[in-house]
């Protein structure tokens, strides 16, 4: 197994825990957008903060000490991902704005560029914070096709903020079977034993991959987009199986061998899917704090002498946003759907999704996951 996809991968199930500590609540982020974010700032750092954001990267299995075999193959990782696509579009912007007062150094804004395919600003922060807040989240806006806007709140910037970490991701794709308009039609969404809402339910019958995980009483399905390259994978349990339970059960390990299976099995299924828009819009600081990289936001403990020589710069906010449409001809901006499982030995095997499921999207050939969420609630 490639040590950096391993490491993304198993960081991506790090900061899902930590987002769905609250089962009912909708969630939806893009791990590999915050992991090439908080690498770049891996470059700029060192010492015990070096250490602390390795950890949380899970970059155990790689360099440790940010050396150029992982940027280097992140760069690889990002070429292949970003590569130009006519049949979707893929939009990501990562960006480092830095007080006025610090100069960043030119072999880490190098670093950055080459690597990351990312841009270094500084800002006046102390002088002016709202024309700087203004000025990121236009910058975000531009680079995402303006998505995703205002990525910044009011209260994310301030005269004291040092270092804004943002990370923006837009993807649009097309389904290679999509789902006919006058098939949808409203139906009840179970969110709990107790409480329902309806949906706009597409309805699809054909053939498409797909895998039953007996341990985890769960039901995998593929929907791939035009191009085979980006495929949307749903993670349904059976009706009566607490999503919670499953969501503990999975490992990277045990992530890669079920959706290599799920490759490797077709067959005409009916598939219900609940037509929605998700948005992902998350201050990273306490996750990434709760997950062991508490040093990089302390004013006198952050390391971050790779950025700029002068002393006590620390990150203010790592802040990331992301939205989502699923809809009959396919997703669009940054996510993807679920479904879950019915048989009949009569007729082709049923995926309902009419309650909580887990979803992701993958790159097929790197198998990097660049969305992750959980739909608990219209």
């Amino acid at each position: 197994m490639d040590p950096l996809l391993e490491s993304n991968d198993t960081f991506a199930l790090k900061v899902f825990r930590v987002l769905g500590e609250d089962i009912s609540r909708n969630v939806f982020f893009s791990p590999s957008s915050m992991f090439s974010s908080l690498a770049m700032i891996l470059m700029g750092a060192n010492g015990t903060t070096a250490r602390q954001i390795s950890q949380v990267l899970s970059l155990d299995k790689c360099s440790s000490n940010g050396g150029g075999d992982v940027h280097q193959g992140f760069q690889s990782l990002l070429t292949e991902v970003n590569k130009t696509n006519t049949r979707h579009m893929l939009k990501t912007a990562n960006g480092v704005f830095v007080e006025d007062s610090f100069d960043i150094l030119e072999s880490f804004k190098d670093s950055c560029r080459k690597l990351y395919k990312a841009e270094i600003e500084n800002l006046d922060f102390k002088g002016a914070p709202e024309q700087s807040r203004q000025h990121i989240n236009t910058w975000v806006a531009k680079k995402t096709k303006d998505v995703i806007r205002d990525l910044l709140s009011p209260v994310t910037v301030n005269s004291n903020t040092q270092l804004v970490l943002a990370n923006a991701i837009y993807f649009k794709g097309n389904w290679e079977k999509p789902f006919n308009k006058e098939d949808t039609r409203e139906m009840p969404f179970k969110i709990s034993k107790n409480e329902k809402k309806p949906v706009q339910m597409m309805f699809k019958k054909s053939t498409f991959k797909m895998y039953y995980v007996k341990e985890i009483s769960t039901t995998i399905l593929l929907l791939p987009h035009i191009g085979n390259g980006l495929n949307m994978g749903i993670m349904l349990p059976d009706e009566y199986v607490e999503l919670r339970m499953v969501e503990n059960q999975i490992t990277y390990k045990k992530l890669i061998e079920w959706t290599r299976l799920v490759k490797m099995e077709e067959e005409e299924v009916e598939v219900f899917l609940p037509r929605f828009k998700l948005e992902g819009n998350y201050d990273m600081k306490e996750v990434l704090c709760k997950l062991g990289m508490t040093d990089a936001f302390e004013e006198g403990r952050a390391d971050l002498s790779g950025i700029s020589s002068k002393q006590g710069l620390f990150l203010s906010n790592v802040v990331h946003k992301c939205f989502v449409e699923v809809n009959e001809e396919g997703t669009e901006a940054a996510a993807p759907i679920g479904i879950v499982t019915m048989e009949s030995p009569l007729s082709p095997r049923c995926l309902l999704a009419d309650h909580p499921f887990f979803f992701l999207i993958q790159d097929d050939k790197s198998e990097v996951i660049l969305f992750l969420g959980r739909f608990s609630s219209p």
